[in-house]
């Protein structure tokens, strides 16, 4: 039996290069769990993984996807039977394991939950790892406290940040989002943004270490000089959920916004993240999202489509959610 799958592969010379492959199953990795997959989707790090590899791809020839959804074809786990529904995120799956760009993939049991009541693997992957994040992060926001301002969301028009943007405001939450291109504002304000603030107005340097309180929580999908920027805006006593480093790893703040105005810096991470801490967050993405706004962000594409789409979310042109159908 084979399959096709998007391969990377290395010359001689350093470089890759990704294309559609017909593969045999032996090829796949070992797991307990091979899954027929339905959709996968594109994320910043599938970008890295097209392009030069980031330093995120362990050895080639290598499928790309860091998640994916469908159903068990076959199973060494108890837990999970051919004909269940399942979901992966994290793991470093599309990294140093062979991800959801192909039409199977062979995974351990632990990497997985079963889809829950109210989504279809479509709509799993509508949210994503990106969603599953960006939920992650709003639990945080509501396990260590917001305020009664607008909670703020950095990179609103990328993954993470749509879903924040939705979710939050279908809670009722008023929503600033922040976007460094004027023309997702419509696009934002569909997803129920109250509020859209210029990426220049947050991205200047730290002059101060506190500024006028403005915000009653953050998502913030970028880092670096932003988030340094976006503490000293905070309400006494709020958090910020960082979930991203597109602006880099460094952080020139100082302690100033954490002891006098008690904010508080929680760092999101999904990657591997506790089976029943999961299992949580997507009974509560199934109650909550949704689904008609989420519609509105999907993006169809193909395996054939993915490398220009990496290029293109590593320069930041691709909006919303890029939803890849593997059997199309």
């Amino acid at each position: 039996m084979t399959f096709k799958a998007l391969l990377v592969e290395k010359d001689d010379s350093g470089a890759t290069s990704a294309h559609v492959a017909e593969l045999s199953e032996d090829r796949l990795p070992d797991g307990d769990v091979t899954v027929a997959v339905e959709y996968s989707t594109l994320n910043y790090k599938d970008g890295l993984c097209l392009g030069s590899g980031g330093g995120l791809v362990r050895s080639y020839p290598h499928v790309p996807g860091i998640d994916f959804a469908g159903t068990v074809i076959d199973s060494n786990d108890a837990r999970y039977t051919p004909g269940d529904k399942v979901i992966l995120t994290g793991w470093r799956v599309g990294e140093v394991h062979w991800g959801g760009y192909a039409q199977k993939a062979r995974v351990k049991a632990d990497w997985l939950v079963p889809l829950p009541q109210g989504l279809d693997t479509r709509q799993a992957m509508i949210v994503g790892t990106a969603g599953l994040t960006a939920m992650l992060a709003i639990l945080a926001l509501e396990q260590h406290g917001v305020g009664d301002g607008p909670i703020l969301i950095t990179g609103a028009s990328g993954g993470v940040g749509s879903v924040a943007v939705a979710l939050l405001a279908a809670a009722g939450r008023k929503v600033a989002a922040v976007t460094g291109r004027p023309e997702n504002a419509d696009y934002l304000h569909r997803l129920g943004a109250t509020k859209i603030v210029a990426r220049d107005e947050i991205a200047e340097t730290v002059k101060r270490p506190l500024e006028t309180e403005k915000w009653g929580g953050c998502v913030d999908a970028v880092g670096g000089p932003m988030l340094a920027r976006v503490l000293g805006q905070m309400q006494y006593g709020c958090s910020v959920a960082a979930v991203g480093l597109a602006g880099g790893p460094s952080l020139p703040a100082t302690v100033i916004p954490f002891l006098l105005r008690g904010v508080n810096l929680l760092g999101i991470d999904s990657v591997m993240k506790p089976y029943d801490a999961r299992v949580a967050a997507w009974r509560r993405i199934a109650n909550e999202t949704p689904l008609s706004l989420l519609e509105g962000m999907a993006r169809p594409a193909t395996l054939a489509d993915l490398p220009q789409l990496g290029r293109d979310i590593l320069d930041g042109k691709v909006t919303g959610r890029v939803i890849v159908d593997v059997n199309a």
